[in-house]
Order: structure tokens, then sequence, then C-alpha cells
């Protein structure tokens, strides 16, 4: 039985094509709709729809179910419909009639909906954490190769000197910047929708600012419909928020696989991070960064499906929504394993030194040298033709250990204490220690 189910159920193909891949990432959202009925259920309680002696049973009953999950002690039993059916017929087996009280004043909307933001709370201090990691070794990185220097390319090719501390520092002020449309993402979901119910609201008199500040959230949605039409809005948001972060890893992957290359052989790994061939004993393939590649390529098309999937939904829920999970849920996963797998492999990254001493690479010092006449007077546009036309006669003969750089981001001032402070300054827009608290506070 469903708990909506009334005197006829559905046929079996339609059950188990509407419920699709629900109950695996229901599993995820367990301790968060626990959380969201505690909250739900103090609210009940301080508006009087629910006694004191109901609301400590309801509160004893739902902290021994978290902790469960948190044991890794919690499932879904076979036939329940989803995880909201299965905390509600715990309750109810193991402490009466009190666990069918819980739902008053909510829908399965409001409460799949409060789940998933509080789950996209969660999601995204863990992409911060582990970005922010990622972002330390690279400045660490940085600061240890400033004088390793590389050439850079336009187009593929050669084009002016650079070094590994430019690259690295790069990448760490690209994953800073991710962190804004990450922030955007976690505004959209510290929203509290609990209370909405279907979409427009109760008839009983709820309190949806107690459910907000026992939830941490920041804000609530005030307008019902605007609640329930959240849902799309945030996933679509996150999404590219995950797409800008798979981007910048996704260059960074491309980058190592080229470099990686015999004929680059600018930087290696151990072996025991490489793999090999079943034919060839030399390969030392860079298999890690190309899935790496793969899988941040799939994660920056997440936002065109998502975008695609709330096509042509009206106002309201739709049934359309449910397939979000789909797409967002394994895009979180994966777009923090490549996070991970980053910071692992670069702490064995070895840097090849002294690179652009080698006479093939002379030409990227050609800038070098019309701002060097530049600066003796002569014109620019004269200043590079004398230098084009030696380069064509095969006479050009710079300094190639010679490198004048000073301004800010540049090879002589990488700026990597203001990146660390762009992003220390973005890491700190996001509550954390308030979440912390009221989730302290509404399990204590």
């Amino acid at each position: 039985m469903k708990l909506w189910q009334k005197a006829t159920g559905n046929k079996k193909e339609v059950e188990n094509f509407t419920i699709g891949r629900d109950p695996e990432f229901d599993i995820i959202l367990a301790p968060f709709d626990v959380l969201g009925s505690m909250a739900h259920a103090h609210m009940l309680t301080k508006v009087g729809l629910l006694t004191s002696e109901d609301n400590q049973l309801l509160q004893k009953g739902l902290k021994e179910i978290y902790y469960e999950i948190e044991k890794g002690q919690f499932e879904i039993a076979s036939g329940v419909e989803d995880v909201h059916s299965q905390i509600e017929f715990l309750l109810t087996d193991r402490y009466g009639e009190v666990g069918k009280k819980l739902h008053s004043g909510r829908s399965r909307n409001d409460q799949v909906l409060v789940d998933l933001k509080l789950y996209y709370r969660a999601a995204i201090r863990e992409l911060v954490e582990e970005a922010t990691t990622l972002f330390d070794l690279l400045i660490k990185l940085a600061d240890q190769h400033k004088d390793d220097l590389m050439p850079g390319y336009t187009h593929t090719q050669l084009a002016m000197p650079s070094s590994f501390g430019l690259w690295f520092g790069s990448f760490a002020e690209g994953l800073s910047e991710d962190m804004g449309m990450l922030q955007a993402a976690f505004d959209l979901a510290n929203k509290n929708p609990l209370g909405s119910a279907a979409g427009y609201g109760s008839s009983f008199p709820l309190d949806r600012t107690y459910t907000t500040e026992l939830l941490g959230f920041a804000d609530l949605h005030h307008n019902v419909i605007n609640a329930q039409n959240s849902r799309g809005k945030a996933e679509k948001t996150l999404a590219f928020a995950l797409a800008g972060i798979a981007g910048t890893l996704n260059k960074l992957a491309s980058d190592i696989c080229l470099f990686m290359n015999q004929h680059f052989g600018f930087i290696s790994f151990p072996d025991d991070l490489t793999t090999g061939s079943s034919i060839m004993p030399h390969k030392k393939n860079p298999d890690v960064f190309e899935l790496m590649r793969a899988k941040t390529n799939q994660i920056q098309a997440v936002p065109t499906t998502i975008s695609l999937l709330l096509t042509n939904t009206t106002t309201g829920y739709h049934r359309d929504l449910q397939l979000l999970k789909e797409e967002i849920f394994p895009a979180i996963d994966t777009i923090s394993n490549c996070l991970s797998m980053c910071t692992f492999m670069l702490k064995s990254i070895k840097v090849k030194k002294g690179i652009l001493q080698d006479p093939f690479f002379k030409h990227v010092f050609s800038v070098e040298v019309v701002n060097e006449l530049v600066l003796k007077g002569i014109p620019f546009r004269d200043a590079y033709k004398q230098v084009g036309m030696g380069i064509e006669a095969n006479n050009f003969s710079p300094d190639q250990n010679k490198i004048s750089h000073s301004h800010e981001g540049s090879i002589g001032n990488l700026g990597l204490p203001e990146i660390s402070q762009k992003m220390k300054k973005a890491v700190k827009g996001f509550n954390f220690e308030e979440i912390d608290a009221a989730f302290l506070k509404l399990l204590s």
C-alpha cells in the first residue's frame, strides 16, 4: 500500500515506469527527510496541531531513524514506494498513531523539495571543501615552480614565455571564480520551501519562518507557487556551477595529457599513477586525466539536459521533475570524484626544469626582444618588423635566460596572495557554520 493509495492501485507496469531510478536516489535523501520532518513536527507543535507528548515521541523516533541512517542500518523495504513512506511507516510501526499525524500541513511536493534543498546545500559544502583542497595545492605548486619556465601557446602554436607557476596559478584562480556560480546555486538551495505544500499553501496556520530558522535556511520562498517552481531552477543553476568547475578541470586535464606526451615531456607522474598497454611495453598512459576530460565533458552537457527537461512545464509540479535527480545527482558525485582525484594526482606531479633553454624554443622570446627594442626608443611597428625579418632570415638569437615580466599576474608577479584572498572571500560567502549550529540544535 502507498500512503496516498485509496481503493484502486496501479498496474505493475505503470508503477515500475513511474518509480524509475528513484529508490537509489532516495537513500541519499534519507537523512535530510528526517531533518525536515523533525523541523515540521516542532512547527506543528508550536501552532497547536500536535501535543508536546506527540512531538516528543516523533522527535525520539526520528532521531532513532536518523542515527540508523548514519550507521548504514536503514533501507527502503520491498513494496514501499519511497523514503518518505518508509520513514512514516517506521514511525507508525514503532510509535503508533502519532506517526500518521506528521504529514499534516505538508504535501509530498514540499517534503521532497525541502529534502532536495538540504541535500544540495550539503553537497555544495563538500564541493567547496574539495575545491579548496585542490586550490591550496595549486597555489603551493605555483609558488614552488614560479621560476620554472615553460612555453606558452596560442592556437596550439609556440607563443610567449610562461612558467609552471603561472600555469598552476591560472587554475587556482579559475577555481576561485567557479565558486561564484556555486554560491548562486547555494543561495537558491538555501531558501525554505516547507509549508508550500503542493504549491498552493495550506489552510493550517503554519509557521514557515519557524521551520526556516530550525533548518538553518537563510530565507524562505515567500510565494508558495514560486517555492514549487524553484524545483528545476535550483538544479539548473547548480548544473551550470558544476559545469564551470568541470570546464576548469577539463582544460587542466587536457593540458596534462598534452604535456605528458613525449614530444613535449614537460611533466611526468610516477609509473603507478599511469597505465600500460597490452602490446606496447613502453607505454605510460594518462588514463586518469583522459577519463577526467571525458567525465567533465559529460558534466558540461548536464545544464542543457536539465533545460530541456524543464521546457514546456507549466506552473506547478509535474512528474517530469523527478528525472532531474537522474542528471544532477550523478553529476555532483562525478565532479566531486574528479576534484579529489585531481588533488591526488597533482601531489605527485614532476616538472621538467630548464625547458626554455633548448634552442628549439628560441622563438617564444621574440616579443621579449621586440619590447627591449621599444624600450630603447624604436617604434613598436619598426621593432616588430626588425625581429620578424631576423626570424625569417634565421639569424634570431635571443638571450633565453632573460625574462622581464613584473606587472600583476605575470611570470614575475604571480599575485598568489591576491588569488588566495579571492578564494578566501568566496568561501566565506557560504554560511556553513550557521547551518551546523541549526542542525546541532535540532538533533540535541
